[in-house]
């Protein structure tokens, strides 16, 4: 009988053992399933940010979100935090997560996911917070400049994170700036400048300050559009290529410079202009309204600004058209260029001939010689032979 219970005994451990072991192998095997998984999040700085955190496995285990200062910000479904711009989005025993609202650099960091298990399991998640660069601003102009300066623009931006870039272009080119980076706190400041001599081809360019950033859709741009002042220059432009007495003939002073040189001062031959009547000036131009031969001489204007005087002439010389023709300058200028093509063409014949006559020679074979009185080929080619020795008779001289 105390063997029969001692048998009973040493069974019922056995299976306790074997349950024990089995407990253990499956408590094991799903400890291993509870593992939180997370994923980093990047934000432009201002948006809202969502933090999960799943689990594939739980037994009633509580999820927990904790922020870079290992601050607690929710247990399960609640709220450890006091931060209106943090919130729940969704609790369960497979999932937590929270949304930050109005995000700032300062909550970029590494997150911490944690499942209380025995021992307690982490995940890290990291939020990156991209600055957004605040909008361009070009300095370093005061309008106007004058030619021959040297002046420097600096384009500024702050407050990108990662640093912005900045490009230049002057009207649609590209061209290069020198750029500098300063931190500041977590952002940057970033500033380019470009420093050039200024001529008036500058005058109206437009110097446009671009900033690119991985948080902008399209790049900030702002523009400065120079003003430049410099010396006059003058032309004179005249109606008519052949002016004749009779006509109506206009003088145009064409000025360039900035400011506008004025006014325009006209003058002939170094004094007034001599008939005010027939001479009439209207701002930049000089209309003669009926040519004679008194309004030959030399026309004179002059213009300036504050940066110089410039002037410009012309001669006028009048014609007569009954000695002229109405079409006569043309063609004369036809009759000259036919004559000398004429010329050419003559010479080169004369030349051709030359050289040809230069070099004729004896154009009759031995075989022709012999057949000028022979009455067949035979008889042609015997003859031909015994001329032979009389060759030098047939050949024709030039001199």
């Amino acid at each position: 009988m105390i063997v029969k219970q001692r048998l009973i005994f040493i069974l019922y451990s056995l299976c306790a053992s074997v349950f024990k072991v089995a407990g253990t192998k499956s408590k094991a095997k799903g400890s291993q399933g509870q593992f939180p998984i997370t994923q980093n999040v990047t934000v432009v700085e201002g948006g809202t940010a969502n933090m999960t955190c799943r689990v594939d496995y739980n037994d009633n285990t509580s999820l927990q979100w904790s922020n870079p200062a290992q601050q607690t910000l929710f247990f399960g479904d609640k709220k450890a935090l006091r931060d209106n711009r943090i919130e729940l989005v969704r609790a369960s025993w497979q999932e937590l997560t929270i949304r930050i609202r109005d995000v700032s650099l300062s909550d970029e960091g590494q997150y911490t996911c944690s499942l209380f298990t025995m021992p307690v399991k982490t995940t890290k998640a990291f939020l990156t917070v991209l600055g957004v660069p605040e909008r361009p601003e070009i300095t370093g102009f005061t309008k106007p400049a004058t030619e021959g300066d040297i002046i420097t623009l600096t384009c500024t931006t702050s407050g990108s994170k990662p640093a912005a870039n900045i490009r230049w272009f002057r009207n649609d080119k590209e061209v290069q700036g020198t750029k500098e980076v300063n931190a500041t706190g977590k952002s940057f400041t970033v500033r380019s400048s470009l420093q050039f001599q200024v001529d008036k081809r500058d005058n109206g360019a437009a110097y446009t300050c671009s900033v690119e950033h991985v948080s902008l859709s399209s790049p900030y741009m702002t523009t400065e559009v120079l003003e430049v002042h410099y010396a006059p220059h003058l032309e004179i432009t005249h109606s008519l290529i052949i002016p004749q007495e009779g006509q109506y003939f206009k003088l145009e002073c064409v000025s360039i410079g900035n400011p506008i040189p004025e006014p325009v001062l006209w003058s002939k031959d170094g004094g007034d202009l001599p008939d005010i009547e027939r001479m009439i000036v209207e701002g930049r131009e000089l209309t003669i309204m009926t040519l004679n031969k008194t309004d030959n001489g030399t026309y004179r204007c002059e213009a300036s600004n504050h940066l110089g005087t410039s002037s410009a002439e012309y001669v006028l010389f009048v014609y007569d058209p009954n000695a002229l023709g109405q079409h006569g300058p043309d063609h004369a200028l036809i009759g000259g260029v036919v004559a000398v093509v004429v010329f050419i063409t003559l010479c080169l014949i004369i030349v051709l001939g030359r050289y040809l006559a230069r070099h004729k020679g004896t154009y009759l074979t031995h075989e022709a010689k012999g057949a000028e009185d022979a009455p067949d080929a035979d008889t042609a080619i015997i003859n031909a032979e015994g001329n032979h020795v009389h060759a030098e008779e047939k050949k024709e001289y030039f001199i």
